[in-house]
C-alpha cells in the first residue's frame, strides 16, 4: 500500500463530515466533491466509502434519507447530525494539532539538513 493511501484513509471521516456540514449529499456526489476539491488527488471509490458512511450512521454522527429521483430511482442523502458536528470539531482540532507537530519536525529536519 502506498503511503499516500494511508494518509487519505486517516482523513476520510474528517473530509466526509466537512462536506456534509455544508449540505446533505448522496454517495456519488460526495465522491465527486472529494475529487473536484482536491484537484483529482483525493479519489475515493464509492464502494470504499459506503462502509464508512454506514459506520458513521451507526455511531449517530450522520443520518440518511431516501428520495425518489424520477419515477423509479431512489437516491440516499446523508445528513450531518449534531453529534457528527461535535465529532468533526474535535477531529479537526486533533488533525490540525498532529499536522502542526509533523510540520515542526519536518521543518527542523529540513533546516538541519541545510546546515550539514
Amino acid at each position: 500500500m502506498k503511503i499516500s493511501e494511508n494518509v487519505k484513509r486517516g482523513s476520510v471521516d474528517l473530509l466526509l463530515l466537512t462536506l456534509l456540514k455544508e449540505e446533505d449529499m448522496y454517495g456519488y456526489q460526495l465522491a465527486q466533491e472529494l475529487a473536484a476539491r482536491s484537484s483529482g488527488r483525493y479519489k475515493l471509490q464509492e464502494s470504499s466509502m459506503y462502509p464508512i458512511l454506514y459506520r458513521m450512521i451507526d455511531k449517530g454522527l450522520i443520518s440518511d434519507r431516501r428520495e425518489l429521483v424520477g419515477k423509479r430511482r431512489v437516491r440516499v442523502y446523508y445528513h450531518l447530525e449534531h453529534e457528527g458536528l461535535l465529532y468533526l470539531q474535535q477531529a479537526l482540532e486533533d488533525y490540525l494539532s498532529t499536522v502542526g507537530g509533523v510540520l515542526e519536525i519536518l521543518g527542523k529536519r529540513i533546516v538541519d539538513n541545510e546546515t550539514d
